[in-house]
Parts: structure tokens; C-alpha cells; sequence
């Protein structure tokens, strides 16, 4: 069978590989479909992971059908839908240094256990719906994160996958008000899609001043204008002009969760924001919510489906590659299998 794999820095292509097949402990997992990170371009940039730095496998995005169970191997059966956990594999982290990638037709779960390698879930929710699972337990984990719950009012900085995928997990969570700042009109009009509550062009419009309209205003400190009563802000965008604009916006104890990477230093005056008492929280991974989030997009299908921008088949899954490295060109690339 054919695998999409790093082979040089700036390169990726096809290599033949063997067929996985399930020992006594083992899942085998015909790969349906398959999101395209933007880790991905990062290894095909630099060459690759080591230890496999030249030959490395791509796609961590996962979901497929089973087609072999081994015998030691419970709940689940040949024929079901499954998500997979691709940091649970024995054999590397699946896609992004381990042995397999997911840009191929079969994975091997080595010694399975349902709820840890993989998780069952309804036939009904498309292929590519499903392959949203693991970049949607990255933005479940920032809203874990950030503390909201009942009540909160929160704004995401960010349409993009992470940013509209926070705003529908802050709104499972019973969140009162979920406001999503971006600059790009359609990415804007999917948050709507998703459930928002409101939306802001920070192209056209002044954002804290729309959010003191949207989530009521609070006193500033010892009388310094007033702030938002917004009580959690999501950094989905990885721009310095966030951080500056939630800083100067924060009212007392408000909380910072910053999930997107920020490829350039972002200069903080701490002495500005002393007064503030503002939480800054760091969110990387999904230390807990890789099966968590798989129950938000079972019931919430419909919503997540918005998120995806480009499906392409399997046999153009470099293009798809190259698409999803092009900035502005795209939001959220999948590739589909027969």
C-alpha cells in the first residue's frame, strides 16, 4: 500500500509500505478520512521527525472502519466506526514521528483497549466529520482550559478550525455568550453557522467597545474607564495584536487562554496589567479530551461539518497537502478514502 511521507526537507511523497496485520492484542483500521494539520507542513518543511527524520508518515487526524479485531480484543467488532487516538500508539505517535501515518489506507493499533487507542461511534456521522475529532480535542482542551462554564461570557479570537471547534464546546458547556472575533467575513458567517451568539469584524469594528455593548461593561480601576464584563478571552488567532487588545481590555480576574502558536515573541508590560489580576493559562494538546470531544461531535454533527473548507480524495493527498500550506487558501482540509 501507498503512505504520504516526508522524505527531505520540502518533500513529501508516496512510499510503498507493508499491510498492517493484527496479532492476538491488535485492531487493524481501514483509514477513511484524514484532516490535514498545520503540523503537517511544518514536518514536511523541516524534513521531518527524528528519530525517523527523512522517512517520516504523515496524517494524525484519523478516523476509519475496523477490519480486524484480535482475539484478546474487546469492544469493539470488524465493521465499526472508530476515532483514534494517534498519541496512544505504542509504535510512535501516529502522523507525527511515530512508525505509521494515517495519509495511508490501514493503521495497526497495537495492543487496543477501547476508550484509549480508539473509540467507537455512530455510523451515521460523516467520514469527515469524524476525521475532525483530534483537532477538536485540541480546542475542547483550551475550553477546559479556561474555566468557563454556566454563565461565562467568552470571546474567541480566531474562526479558524481550533477557534469555530472552542466555540462549540464553550457552547456545550452552557457558556451564556460566545462572541468570535475575526477579520474574514466567511469565517465569520460559519461561527454564525456554529451557534455563536454574536460576532465582530475587527477589521471594521472597535472590538472592545462592541464587547462592552455585547457583555455589559464593569468599573476600571480606581476610576479608569470602564472594561468588558467579558470573563474569559480565546486566543485561537496567534497575533500579537490579541494578546495587546485583551490585556488593555481585561477587567479584574478575567482569564487568557491561549491556544494558537505564536511564531513571533509578544512583548507583555506586566506593570500595566498588575491592577488587572488577569489569568494567563497556556493550552497545548489534549491530555484528556481526545474521547471527551467525541461526545460533543456525536450530538453536534451538524455544526462541526461547518468547520471543513476542502475534502479531497486520497489519491490527491499531496494536493491536499500543499493547499492546506498555502496561507489564506483554505481553512480545514480533509482527505477522504473509498
Amino acid at each position: 500500500m501507498k503512505t504520504l511521507m516526508v522524505t527531505a526537507p520540502g518533500t513529501a511523497e508516496w512510499v510503498e509500505t507493508e499491510r498492517p496485520v493484527a496479532g492476538p492484542a491488535d485492531v487493524v483500521v481501514r483509514i477513511k478520512a484524514c484532516g490535514i494539520c498545520g503540523s503537517d507542513s511544518l514536518y514536511v518543511h523541516v524534513g521531518g521527525i527524528p528519530p525517523r527524520q527523512g522517512q517520516t508518515p504523515l496524517g494524525h487526524e484519523p478516523a476509519g472502519e475496523v477490519v480486524e479485531v484480535g482475539a484478546n480484543v474487546h469492544g469493539v467488532a470488524v465493521g465499526d466506526h472508530v476515532v483514534i487516538n494517534p498519541m496512544a500508539a505504542r509504535d510512535g505517535i501516529i502522523g507525527s514521528g511515530g512508525a505509521q501515518g494515517a495519509l495511508s489506507p490501514e493503521v495497526v493499533l497495537f495492543d487496543a483497549q477501547a476508550g484509549v487507542h480508539f473509540r467507537v461511534i455512530p455510523a451515521e456521522i460523516p467520514w469527515e466529520v469524524a476525521a475532525l475529532n483530534e483537532p477538536m480535542a485540541v480546542a475542547y482542551h483550551g475550553v477546559n482550559r479556561s474555566g468557563a462554564g454556566e454563565g461565562s461570557k467568552v470571546v474567541v479570537f480566531g474562526a479558524g478550525p481550533v477557534g469555530l471547534g472552542a466555540a462549540i464546546g464553550f457552547k456545550s458547556k452552557g457558556v451564556a455568550h460566545v462572541v468570535v472575533v475575526d477579520m474574514v467575513p466567511n469565517r465569520l458567517e460559519k461561527a454564525l453557522k456554529v451557534g455563536v451568539d454574536a460576532v465582530i469584524n475587527s477589521a471594521e469594528e472597535d472590538v472592545v467597545a462592541r464587547l462592552k455593548e455585547l457583555h455589559g461593561e464593569v468599573p476600571g480601576f480606581m476610576g479608569r474607564p470602564s472594561k468588558p464584563a467579558t470573563d474569559v478571552y480565546f486566543d485561537a488567532a496567534g497575533a500579537a495584536v490579541v494578546v495587546e487588545t485583551v490585556l488593555a481590555a481585561a477587567r479584574n480576574r478575567a482569564v487568557l487562554t491561549i491556544v494558537a502558536v505564536h511564531k513571533k515573541p509578544v512583548e507583555i508590560d506586566f506593570q500595566a496589567i498588575l491592577t488587572s489580576e488577569i489569568d494567563i493559562r497556556m493550552s497545548m494538546g489534549y491530555p484528556t479530551e481526545i474521547f471527551e470531544v467525541t461526545d460533543s461531535i456525536i450530538e453536534h454533527w451538524e455544526k462541526y461539518q461547518h468547520i471543513i473548507s476542502d475534502v479531497l480524495p486520497f489519491d490527491e493527498a499531496d494536493r491536499a497537502l500543499a493547499l492546506a500550506s498555502t496561507p489564506g487558501a483554505t481553512d480545514k482540509v480533509v482527505v477522504v478514502f473509498d
